[in-house]
C-alpha cells in the first residue's frame, strides 16, 4: 500500500517502514505523528480527497540538522560583502502503520 502525505506543507509518498527526512515537526524521538493523508493506492484502488478513510501513522526518530547553506554577497570594487549561513532543521521519521 502507497500513500500521499502532506508534511508542513510538502508532499512525500511513503511506504510502511520508509524512513524519510522531513521539514521540521515538532515532537521529541518516540513521539508518534498522524500525518494528512492526500492519496492512497491499495492494490490498485485508488483513493483521493475526501474518499480517502486510511490514516498514516509515523514515529519521530530524531531531529537533525541540514548541510550548512553558504549566502555571499559582494559588490566589486566597492569594500561591500556580507556572510551569512544557516542550517536547516529536519525531522527523522519512521512510517510505522498505513490503515
Amino acid at each position: 500500500m502507497i500513500a500521499v502525505v502532506k508534511v508542513s506543507g510538502q508532499q512525500y509518498k511513503v511506504e510502511k517502514d520508509q524512513t524519510l527526512f522531513v521539514p521540521h515537526v515538532e515532537g521529541k524521538a518516540g513521539d508518534k505523528v498522524d500525518l494528512e493523508v492526500l492519496l492512497v493506492d491499495a492494490d490498485g484502488k485508488l483513493s483521493v480527497g475526501a474518499d480517502v478513510k486510511a490514516k498514516v501513522k509515523a514515529e519521530i526518530l530524531d531531529q537533525v540538522q541540514g548541510d550548512k547553506v553558504i549566502a555571499y554577497k559582494q559588490k566589486r570594487r566597492k569594500g561591500f560583502h556580507k556572510k551569512k549561513g544557516h542550517r536547516t532543521v529536519y525531522t527523522k521519521i519512521k512510517v510505522t502503520d498505513i490503515k
